[in-house]
């Protein structure tokens, strides 16, 4: 029998309310598991940041407890930050610095002994390595970022958190990023994402967690969630248009294009029986017939803006 591993990452019961009286997060509950990838997504001003910074201990929670492998975020404050690795969204890195020195820095921060091979392998691992003499402040908004996470990763830890990494960067510099992420994960380092892009999540993530008006709506596993929460469409190019649908059909979930040439049909991917075969057979009696049919599924954003709607 497995032994049952604890959560590299608990939250029990988390709240943060700012002095003006706004609560950015309520009650929330979350367990990560080592070597995951998670990506929370919600719209701006959901509290992702807002969670991350209290996780980082950046920002004070006003109640509810943080562990991290077990140890308690507040009353293990040095212990705990130094198993975390954090790349903000801002471009902050200290311009008049190497790529070098500033990741060197970075790891002496939190106390670990200088490992020049170690600070190698990242900057080689992020495309960076034909770079670090240069002063950050000649590089590129991308190449800034890649010198963001290797800042995180330059003192080892186990849990990294990514701020929307690639917000502002190109699609192939976001692949990029996807692949080093993999990797990350392939050595046992747990990964929190928050994101806008949905392809990010559909791409990379294991499980996906909605948070929205400081609240996680659900985290679920991501294939689980799309299955459950999403929706498949028959689209039928009919042979001759219709004026409307016909009251025999009624018990479908149709819907008529404008022209009247085609038929679309919703159904849940969840349910035990699709009823694409009985409403088939219905067409059929009703002497409707059509020369092509084409499926859909719905996307993990189709099924995101549904759960935002739903709980706003």
């Amino acid at each position: 029998m497995d032994a049952i591993t604890e959560p590299i990452l608990t939250v029990r019961d988390l709240n943060k309310t700012f002095a003006g009286g706004f609560q950015a997060l309520k009650n929330i509950d979350l367990d990560i598991d080592k070597g995951e990838i998670i990506a929370l997504l919600g719209p701006n001003g959901a509290g992702k940041t807002t969670l991350i910074s209290v996780i980082c201990g950046i920002v004070q929670a006003t109640s509810g407890s943080v562990r991290v492998a077990g140890f308690d975020i507040t009353k293990e404050y040095r212990k705990t930050r130094s198993m975390i690795g954090l790349v903000p969204q801002e471009l902050t890195t200290d311009s008049f610095e190497s790529v070098w020195s500033t990741v060197t820095f970075s790891r002496g921060l939190f106390g670990k002994p200088p490992n020049p091979a170690h600070i190698e392998k990242v900057l080689k691992d992020l495309s960076l390595w034909d770079k670090k003499d240069d002063k950050i402040m000649t590089l590129s908004g991308g190449m800034k970022r890649r010198v963001l996470i290797a800042k995180a990763l330059s003192h080892e830890p186990e849990v990294l958190f990514l701020d929307e990494p690639t917000a502002g960067v190109d699609v192939s510099l976001r692949k990029d990023m996807w692949k080093i992420v993999e990797e990350l994960k392939a050595t046992g380092v747990t990964i929190i994402l928050t994101t806008h892009y949905i392809e990010e999540a559909e791409e990379i993530a294991d499980r996906v967690g909605v948070i929205n008006n400081g609240e996680i709506i659900l985290v679920e596993d991501k294939s689980k969630l799309m299955s459950k929460l999403g929706k498949k469409q028959v689209t039928l190019d009919l042979c001759d248009p219709l004026k409307n649908i016909p009251g025999e059909l009624s018990n479908y979930t149709l819907e008529l294009s404008e022209d009247g040439n085609q038929l679309i049909y919703t159904f849940d991917t969840g349910g035990d029986r699709t009823g694409v075969t009985a409403l088939l057979d219905d067409l059929k009696l009703a002497d409707i017939y059509f020369r092509d049919l084409n499926t859909t599924q719905s996307s993990l954003e189709d099924i995101f803006v549904n759960l935002v709607k739903e709980t706003s």
